[in-house]
């Protein structure tokens, strides 16, 4: 786990993609699109089928790992609206026991829409916490404090014939967008311009990965001076 500062206080980016919030001992994670390798084998791109076991084993450790009484899934929690439907046993033993243990939230997300409803939890299409604003894409222009999802952002350096890409959060330091969680998922380069877009106005963008132990930033965009 590894502290940084946002909003005025201390966060933990556990497993350089899940986010600890200690005050409200509440773990949040993005993207989990549970169930996107049985999706595309319906249309005959079979792919190995245990991607939401491999989801759901990642978050029982950050859970282990952070005490964390409350998970909050922000959006896109499977990748379609049959997908609970889907949910092979094992992975459905393993959700049914860790929303058990804890209090769970889903935030509705495009991939889902509401039919999460069926699942142990609550869910809502947004959330309201502690003075953020949690909801699963972000909203340009909006007043106050806010963490999303969505668009999966990950960092891409380039150098001395090398590309190092790794899931990032990217923060405008009033608005953080959380890398995608799930096992299977891809991401979109943290500089695009619908990412920089959505997190408009600010007065700089940066991409934060965790480094030896240090969240590490990268400048994305700055404002320019008048």
């Amino acid at each position: 786990m590894v502290p940084f500062s946002f909003a005025g206080e201390e966060w933990l980016l556990v497993q350089g993609r899940a986010l600890f919030w200690p005050r409200e001992n509440a773990l949040l994670v993005a993207d989990l699109h549970l169930e996107k390798a049985s999706f595309f084998a319906r249309f005959g791109q079979m792919l190995p089928p245990y991607d939401s076991r491999e989801t759901l084993e990642r978050l029982a450790l950050a859970l282990r790992e952070t005490g964390a009484r409350r998970v909050i899934c922000l959006g896109d929690n499977f990748h379609d609206g049959d997908g609970p439907a889907r949910l092979e046993p094992h992975a459905a033993g393993m959700l049914a026991a860790l929303t058990r243990v804890v209090d769970w939230v889903w935030i509705a997300g495009n991939h889902d829409g509401l039919e999460t409803a069926v699942l142990p939890g609550t869910t809502v299409a947004e959330l309201a916490l502690g003075g953020v604003a949690l909801r699963h894409e972000a909203r340009p222009g909006a007043p106050g404090l806010e963490i999303s999802g969505h668009f999966h952002p990950r960092l891409v350096v380039k150098g001395r014939g090398r590309r190092v890409v790794r899931p990032c959060a990217v923060s405008s330091g009033s608005r953080l967008v959380l890398p995608a969680y799930g096992a299977l998922t891809g991401g979109l380069d943290a500089s695009d311009p619908a990412i920089l877009g959505a997190l408009q106005p600010a007065r700089s963008i940066d991409a934060m990965v965790a480094a030896q132990g240090r969240i590490a930033s990268f400048p994305l965009w700055r404002a320019v001076a008048p």
